[in-house]
């Protein structure tokens, strides 16, 4: 007799079609546990903003959500409300085997049904993709109370883990995040196709920076990090990405964007914007320096992006950051960017260490990033939990 699936059901408070790195990691580890015969992959998020349910190679379920939540206090609760009704409404009609909480907020929403006694029987997983001094008291007193019913937390870095360690009773594995599908293989012949493109010489250095709007990644910082490296005697040219979702975006893209040309020249600046994943895999062919200025980082997503196109990233010491990069040297300081303009000028100066690093980094990532390495480990915790080791 032919063994029936495993349905695994992600619960999420964004649409999966939304840009960003909860959503794309969900995306990605959904499209690997499909393609293992034991598993079927159910997610359930807001309505899609850009595709279609039938887009995906596993089951979308959507539910109403709205999407100006934050505007007010009252549609905030409301919201939220109208989230625990739908999830209610979806586990029912799914009966799923496992559920996996991809995102805080749903697992708050959760919790409202499953510390009430709602769903027992279904055991469940959480990945927090965020770090655990981040929270709100309010939250994290609702985080701790659906924890104490859970099957296993997931954190992406061994840091965040050791965050939590004192604070959730059951067990916490670290499955380190992956990228899109989009890096799968690395094109040795890109990055000439791509310099000629652009105009930029082989002796130049390119610097990028690429990122979401948010406070977290310190946009408002990049323009004066530019002008000390320009200061300190270093040629080069800013390739520089960014992702508008907001009206009020669009300010800070022109403030970031005259500040780099106020101290570069606006012919050193290669500037784009929403790139699809694509887009910004070839992006990074671009980019001999990939600049890391956040205040707060989890994981550093876009550093292992970098990585896998043989980016030398640089990095600020925060959060998650330091075991991703897993090189002080490759560290610095916002307060004193000697540091970082030094190792700069030593790594354009001195090629043979500039493509030591490169394939150091480009080894990091095959060891540690990759999507095979991140289905493999979720996959050996479902297997672990539902009792199907080895059945394959």
């Amino acid at each position: 007799m032919e063994n029936k699936k495993k349905t695994i059901l992600y619960l999420m408070e964004y649409p999966i079609d939304l840009p960003g790195g909860g959503q794309e990691s969900t995306k990605t580890l959904c499209e690997g546990i499909s393609a293992d015969e034991r598993f079927e992959a159910v997610v359930a998020c807001p309505d899609l903003l850009t595709t279609k349910q039938s887009d995906y190679g596993y089951r979308v379920v959507t539910y109403p959500s709205d999407e100006n939540r934050e505007l007010s206090k009252f549609r905030r609760i409301s919201n939220f409300l109208k989230r625990i009704g739908s999830f209610q409404r979806i586990i029912k009609e799914v009966s799923p085997d496992l559920i996996h909480v991809s995102m805080s907020e749903s697992l708050i929403t959760f919790g409202a049904l499953r510390v009430p006694g709602f769903f027992g029987k279904i055991p469940f997983v959480y990945t927090d993709r965020g770090l655990r001094f981040g929270y709100r008291k309010h939250s994290m007193m609702c985080i701790k109370a659906t924890m104490k019913r859970a099957s296993c937390m997931l954190t992406t870095t061994k840091f965040n883990a050791g965050l939590w360690k004192d604070e959730v009773k059951c067990p916490i594995k670290t499955i380190p995040n992956t990228i899109s599908k989009a890096f799968g293989s690395y094109d040795e012949n890109r990055r000439a196709q791509l310099q000629s493109k652009y105009g930029i010489a082989d002796d130049e250095t390119v610097i990028g920076f690429a990122g979401r709007i948010s406070e977290e990644k310190n946009w408002e910082k990049v323009p004066g990090v530019v002008a000390v490296i320009k200061e300190a005697g270093i040629k080069f040219k800013v390739a520089l990405v960014m992702s508008v979702y907001e009206t009020r975006d669009a300010a800070i893209v022109k403030s970031v964007k005259d500040g780099i040309i106020s101290a570069i020249g606006e012919e050193n600046l290669i500037y784009m914007q929403d790139l699809s994943q694509t887009e910004i895999a070839d992006y990074y062919y671009l980019v001999d320096i990939f600049l890391m200025t956040s205040n707060f980082e989890s994981f550093g997503k876009a550093a292992v992006e970098a990585m896998s196109r043989k980016c030398i990233v640089l990095s600020t010491a925060v959060g998650g950051l330091p075991e991703v990069i897993d090189n002080g040297e490759d560290l610095y300081d916002m307060d004193d960017l000697s540091k970082l303009t030094d190792r700069i000028k030593y790594l354009i100066l001195n090629k043979e260490a500039a493509d030591k690093e490169r394939e150091t980094f480009y080894r990091r990532y095959k060891d540690n990033y990759t999507i095979e390495r991140n289905v493999a480990g979720h996959i050996a915790v479902y297997e672990e939990i539902l009792g199907i080791n080895g059945q394959r």
